[in-house]
């Protein structure tokens, strides 16, 4: 693995990073939230609802598996245009459902697999900027625009190299957009840093190619030490890089014996990952980072155990425990420091979206298009099973007390209880 990195001043460099710089938090800046935990503080989200507790609901002008994204009452989604193909960003007013406005980008057409879609990009935000990616097998667009939809900056970079199409998003940590342009065994991959404001690199990591993986980074916080990205690949394993410099603090380079799509998650001290292939997952990881630059990372624990282990969703986190959804439906939850599975039980379909956690409930859509609703616990306990009326591969969204509900060509706003 090589980096380079441009020149960085004293006053760019940051004393704390966090994925979004002045989010408040009752905002969803990000895939799954801030930081990708899948966390929200809300506590009146419904259990059981009907079509007459959608606050509003409205059809897209395009279809995707994205999630949306909530800052300062605006809500940011993508959908494509497949026949064109088109890819479209979409601001709304997250209290009605109002369009505010929208921008099409022209893409050149390109094969992927055919659960895939130009829209797979779920944006992401901060106190004045969202930022969002379009790629295809021809380039691949990296687009700024402030809250109003006027242009920051437009970068294009090379192709996406890959039989399955696009799948990645990006994050922004402190000044800088982060986002991985990994290739399937042709060209060099790379993960890259951005200028926030400006779009000019500084700083990109080469590495191997083979298996492109689809992992969303995410920021672990040490004890004492400085914040660093973590990265979860086909090639590279379980990776820390420093954010402000790119250099690479330490790695589990074998950690994943199959493909990555699945993004890293925190539990205190231990990064998890999964990895799979086909229609299921190969295994999941647990490392517990260094607490020193002179300490190396060990594997906590590792499990392949096939009904249990996840492929495309994104495990949670949550006082001690680890909460998986598999993508053929089963539902699991361990002891995150030990991998001990207390439960696994099946509810209802198969999943692609990931779960989030709400007022001590766990919320996940199946691709059938149900919201399963569980008690969150050592004890299995299903709470509802809620019809969308449509297929989805969709993360649900929370803020300011309301759950954002995406299927592939519709979009709701659930409103809350009153408590």
């Amino acid at each position: 693995m090589r980096s380079s990195m441009n020149r960085l001043t004293d006053t760019a460099i940051i004393v704390t990073l966090i994925i979004t710089s002045t989010c408040l938090a009752e905002d969803w800046p990000a895939f799954r939230g801030p930081n990708g935990h899948g966390v929200s503080n809300a506590v009146s989200i419904p259990v059981k609802w009907t079509d007459a507790d959608y606050k509003w609901k409205l059809d897209l002008p395009g279809t995707g598996p994205s999630s949306p994204v909530i800052i300062d009452g605006k809500l940011f989604v993508t959908c494509a245009d497949a026949s064109a193909p088109t890819g479209i960003l979409l601001a709304l007013n997250a209290e009605t459902g109002e369009q505010l406005w929208r921008k099409d980008y022209p893409l050149p057409k390109s094969k992927m697999n055919t659960l895939n879609s130009y829209a797979t990009c779920t944006p992401t935000l901060n106190d004045d900027s969202v930022y969002v990616i379009f790629s295809t097998a021809v380039e691949t667009i990296v687009v700024a625009l402030d809250h109003k939809g006027n242009e920051i900056f437009s970068k294009k970079f090379g192709p996406t190299y890959s039989s399955h199409g696009p799948g990645v998003s990006p994050c922004v940590v402190g000044d800088l957009v982060v986002f991985t342009h990994e290739q399937q065994k042709k060209e060099t991959g790379l993960w890259i840093a951005l200028d926030r404001r400006s779009g000019e690199p500084r700083w990109t990591i080469e590495i191997d190619n083979g298996q492109i993986s689809y992992s969303t980074p995410c920021v672990y916080h040490p004890t004492g030490g400085q914040d660093q990205l973590i990265f979860t690949s086909t090639t590279h394993g379980i990776t820390a890089v420093e954010p402000t410099s790119g250099r690479v603090a330490w790695e589990v380079k074998d950690a994943f014996i199959a493909r990555v799509v699945s993004s890293p998650v925190i539990a205190g001290d231990i990064i998890i990952g999964s990895c799979g292939q086909g229609g299921g997952g190969k295994q999941i990881i647990a490392v517990k980072a260094p607490a020193t630059k002179s300490e190396k990372p060990t594997i906590v624990w590792k499990s392949s155990d096939r009904v249990t282990t996840q492929y495309v969703p994104t495990g949670l986190y949550k006082d001690g425990l680890l909460y998986t959804c598999h993508d053929a439906g089963t539902i699991a939850c361990r002891r995150a420091d030990t991998g001990e599975i207390l439960w696994s039980e099946k509810p209802a379909g198969r999943f692609y979206g990931s779960p989030v956690w709400v007022d001590g409930k766990i919320y996940c859509i199946t691709r059938e298009g149900d919201c399963v609703v569980l008690k969150a616990g050592p004890k299995y306990r299903l709470l509802a099973v809620n019809s969308l009326g449509e297929a989805s591969d969709a993360t649900p969204a929370i803020a300011n007390g309301k759950m954002y509900l995406r299927t592939k060509s519709k979009l709701m706003c659930l409103a809350p209880t009153d408590k």
